[in-house]
């Protein structure tokens, strides 16, 4: 009986306690400089609002530095409203003069087209940052990846929006209604690249607020309103003429890259990672800049 008491408790020493190497007692000392940059931090909020302000800033820079093309612009809406019609989905004019024909229902479209798109998605990326900082940096990375790899789409493919078409009679909803719906209408057309509509970031942006919400939100009633608003979405950006079907088309590939890329980098999808992140040591880039202090 005492050499079983002794092996009970030998077995139990072993499995509460593993052995411990050397390079496993160091911090840091097993993992890669690649592996410390991926590893989930819990974001700072100064950090935070600099970056996306920077970046929002690079992006509108860039997306209106390309090159209004009109004449392309205008060839390839010709050319993708033909492919809609073979494809038995050229309803955008229905859709257009239709809703157009309900004037409080178009006006409240134009404020939604004009404000959800930055409100929304500021609020989710609030919302990621407080309740779900481990999973933030990820999420985070796949709306950046989305909206960079949209840029590349604006330099290769111009393409003008129904409203400024030739000889099709979209009703441009923000002229005809006075109000302030679009960048690309109106006074504000200086403001924007107006033959940047392929890919839509309206599409963009409002898929990955959904998806974001419908895959982390625990309350039904949230995820529900998450798949319904780029539903709505999609419903508003084709009412007010300023794209095609197609054009979401090329904003759902965007996304897809982005969840592609925030995949690849850290391993997972953003909201099958920890909701807080795990203690990991100061980051490299904060290592290297003390370094340079002392």
């Amino acid at each position: 009986m005492g050499e079983a008491s002794v092996k009970t408790l030998e077995t139990r020493t072993d499995l509460s306690s593993p052995p411990v190497t050397e390079v496993e007692a160091r911090p840091g000392g097993q993992r890669t400089l690649v592996a410390r940059l991926r590893a989930p931090r819990r974001p700072r909020i100064w950090f935070e609002v600099l970056l996306i302000a920077v970046s929002y800033w690079t992006y509108s820079l860039i997306r209106n530095a390309v090159p209004e093309q009109k004449a392309v612009a205008l060839a390839n809406a010709d050319w993708l409203w033909g492919v809609e019609r073979s494809l038995g989905i050229a309803v955008e004019q229905s859709v257009n003069h239709t809703i157009d024909s309900v004037t409080w229902l178009i006006v409240g479209m134009n404020y939604y087209y004009a404000t959800l798109h930055f409100v929304v998605t500021i609020g989710v990326l609030v919302w990621i940052y407080r309740f779900h900082p481990g999973r933030y940096a990820a999420t985070r990375l796949v709306l950046f990846a989305t909206t960079g790899v949209a840029l590349v789409g604006y330099y290769l493919y111009p393409l003008a929006p129904p409203r400024l078409m030739n000889g099709q009679q979209f009703i441009d909803t923000v002229l005809k209604h006075h109000t302030w719906g679009s960048m690309a209408s109106g006074n504000l057309k200086q403001m924007s690249n107006q033959y940047a509509a392929m890919p839509s970031m309206h599409i963009g942006w409002s898929l990955w607020c959904g998806l974001t919400i419908f895959a982390v939100a625990s309350a039904p009633w949230a995820r529900i309103l998450g798949l319904l608003y780029p539903t709505a979405t999609l419903v508003v950006i084709v009412a007010t003429a300023n794209h095609f079907w197609l054009d979401a088309v090329g904003g759902m590939l965007c996304l897809a890259f982005g969840f592609a890329v925030s995949r690849a980098w850290f391993g997972s999808l953003p909201h099958r990672l920890p909701r807080h992140p795990e203690p990991a040591g100061p980051h490299p880039v904060t290592e290297l800049l003390n370094r340079f202090r002392r």
